[in-house]
């Protein structure tokens, strides 16, 4: 199964108006491929909250295609495929949204988001933002910067599968008590996990 994490930044506090996506494919084990595209949303209104996040400013996308055309690039990749995401229902509703501004149909595919995942397998530490699983990962990286999220993702998904014991990304939600999120052409259904029993003293 193909499996590739996603991130996206936006301009402002809306969910369509995505400015920059980062894609990373992961093969045998390793992140094999990095990729990112800048995006001029539909509506050019930039906060300056978000600028401050990400640094990405309206100068910087005027020339860049919108949404559909960059996603368009990567359809066939997305197609069966299982993708990752921190914090996922972020960035799921970013897709949907811009997909839904634009009149678009929705991929069809599973997703992971590694959020979950983190706050599963490393329940003692005491942050599970992605910076946080960097630093606990010893991964240098420019945070808010999608490729770099992206590809950062991907490594933490990796990391998982190896503390996990299982053999690789896919395996993981069964291992976890997780149910994969999954966009098809219908809507949506959210990425979950079952609650933990707790075991009482004696």
């Amino acid at each position: 199964m193909k499996v590739i994490a996603i991130d996206f930044e936006t301009a402002n506090e809306q969910r369509a108006s995505a400015c920059s996506v980062g894609l990373a494919w992961i093969e045998d084990g390793a992140v094999a491929r990095v990729e990112e595209r800048l995006i001029r949303p539909k509506q050019m209104r930039f906060s300056g909250f978000n600028i401050g996040i990400h640094g990405i400013r309206p100068e910087d996308v005027e020339n860049a295609p919108e949404f559909p055309q960059v996603m368009d690039e990567f359809h066939d990749d997305f197609v069966g495929a299982m993708m990752l995401a921190h914090n996922a229902s972020f960035d799921m509703s970013v897709w949907r949204a811009s997909l839904d501004l634009y009149g678009r149909a929705y991929p069809d595919f599973e997703y992971l988001c590694t959020l979950q995942m983190a706050r599963r397998v490393w329940a003692d530490l005491s942050s599970h933002k992605l910076n946080a699983l960097g630093r606990h990962l010893c991964i240098a990286f420019e945070h808010h910067n999608a490729a770099a999220d992206a590809s950062v993702c991907g490594q933490v998904a990796l990391a998982i599968a190896a503390d996990t014991g299982v053999g690789d990304i896919p395996a993981i939600p069964a291992q976890i008590g997780m149910t994969p999120g999954k966009i098809y052409a219908g809507g949506y259904r959210p990425c979950s996990c079952r609650r933990q029993s707790v075991v009482q003293p004696c």
